[in-house]
């Protein structure tokens, strides 16, 4: 390579780089916020927080030990709890749920308490192994009335 295709080439990649930094600041800006609560030793949790992050969220995970109090207070019950809580907007979102689920429920806008994914399934998002059945996400009504299915991924 000549030295002019060589300065060429930097002049290009480096007018690109704060188009490139203005586009990153543009989606961290648009990112939705989420609060995490999860297990102090829980490296599953900290997987979904990725995969959150890298798909349009802002996640501030918060380790606690009081999980099941949490997702008490706020609606889930026991059989339906899943591996951590998190609050997305006025919802709350329990366990693995998929991001299209979660998008689902934001632009929906139910009149719910949120939704949940029960415990941890395999190949469910931040899990390890494969995916072996379809991932039943619960909607938790505001009225007490019993769960009912919001989404099947």
């Amino acid at each position: 390579m000549t030295r002019r295709k060589f300065a060429m080439l930097l002049v290009t990649s480096t007018a690109a780089i704060p188009v490139l930094l203005t586009a990153r600041r543009a989606r961290a800006a648009d990112a939705i916020p989420v609060t995490l609560y999860k297990n102090p030793s829980c490296s599953c949790c900290e997987g979904y927080a990725q995969y959150l992050d890298g798909n349009g969220f802002k996640v501030d995970v918060r380790p606690t030990n009081n999980l099941a109090e949490i997702s008490r207070k706020a609606g889930i019950p026991e059989e339906l709890e899943g591996c951590h809580t998190s609050f997305i907007g006025n919802y709350v979102v329990d366990g693995h749920v998929p991001v299209n689920t979660i998008r689902k429920l934001l632009d929906e806008k139910p009149a719910i308490i949120g939704i949940t994914l029960p415990g941890m399934p395999s190949g469910s998002p931040g899990m390890y192994g494969e995916k072996t059945g379809p991932l039943t996400v619960y909607a938790i009504s505001r009225d007490g009335a019993p769960p009912r299915i919001f989404d099947v991924t």
